[in-house]
């Protein structure tokens, strides 16, 4: 494509070509997100322009130009952007966080319905591997009157959370360690403990380039067969949750029978797996 290109509509088409080619799965909608990036536009701002013939100047051009060139190597819409939409949010992510998925907006109603309905004053929830903050910061900002609690292993990922924490003033603390052993003074005390854990097992190549090249290992890979990290979870979680608490667990879509298995030995009530919106098995829940 050519770095000059005098409208939004032959910048729009070029580089929707060269996304094409390079297999990216809706490059229409890639072309027009990063071009409203580049823009400050909406994307239906970007449709509008592009319908009614507006000029696209030199710089913002080259700069779509590059940003095009480097979404062709698979690189994350979302690292390029900086931003990952969440529910009502937008996240700041980058290099070394998970990037949420679409799916994971389930995963986070069951875990709201649950803590809505959580007796308390000021339930707390607590968001076991937080990552970017996606899932302890929906629970903070839809239930305002709980008090959320968030935990991830990793340095890296802790300083998006960090950042994502305090762009939305939720209010969400955040604690960098282990989750097998995190917030021993919270025990008991737990109304609703959420996660999406890595589940990935190990030897197995995620499928799609921007996940196998792009996301870190730490939030992929959960040992053999994939539930190492669901063990220690289901085990802090008994501890932390409070009789009647519930426990939420996103997951892989053929590994609901075993997660229902492993809560079930481990002395959860009640184990149940709820489908996504392409019915698929997504998460599962258990009753302290």
């Amino acid at each position: 494509m050519t770095p000059a290109a005098t409208t939004i509509a032959s910048a729009l088409g070029s580089a929707r070509s060269v996304l094409s080619e390079a297999g990216i799965p809706q490059p229409d909608v890639d072309a027009a997100l990063l071009l409203g990036h580049v823009l400050g536009l909406s994307r239906g701002e970007v449709a509008t322009k592009e319908v009614i013939g507006t000029a696209l100047d030199r710089a913002d051009a080259a700069r779509f130009d590059d940003l095009v060139s480097r979404r062709a190597t698979r690189e994350p819409l979302q690292h390029i952007t900086g931003l990952a939409p969440f529910r009502s949010l937008e996240l700041h992510v980058g290099p070394g966080v998970f990037v949420p998925r679409p799916e994971t907006e389930g995963v986070a109603q069951i875990a709201i319905d649950a803590l809505r309905a959580a007796p308390q004053e000021s339930p707390i929830a607590v968001d076991l591997g937080t990552g970017s903050g996606a899932l302890a910061l929906a629970l903070a900002t839809e239930v305002p009157h709980a008090h959320v609690f968030a935990v991830e292993l990793s340095p890296e990922a802790a300083v998006w959370t960090a950042r994502n924490i305090a762009s939305t003033g939720a209010r969400v603390d955040l604690v960098v360690g282990d989750l097998a052993d995190a917030l021993p003074e919270l025990d008991g005390s737990v109304s609703v403990v959420v996660s999406n854990p890595p589940y990935i097992p190990v030897g197995m190549v995620p499928r799609d380039p921007e996940v196998r090249l792009f996301d870190p290992d730490l939030a992929l890979f959960g040992g053999a067969d994939g539930l190492d990290v669901v063990r220690s979870l289901s085990a802090r979680a008994l501890r932390l949750l409070q009789p009647g608490g519930t426990l939420v667990i996103e997951h892989g879509e053929e590994q609901g029978a075993a997660i229902r298995d492993l809560l079930t030995r481990d002395g959860w009530r009640l184990a149940a797996t709820h489908l996504d919106l392409t019915r698929r098995d997504r998460a599962t829940t258990a009753v302290r």
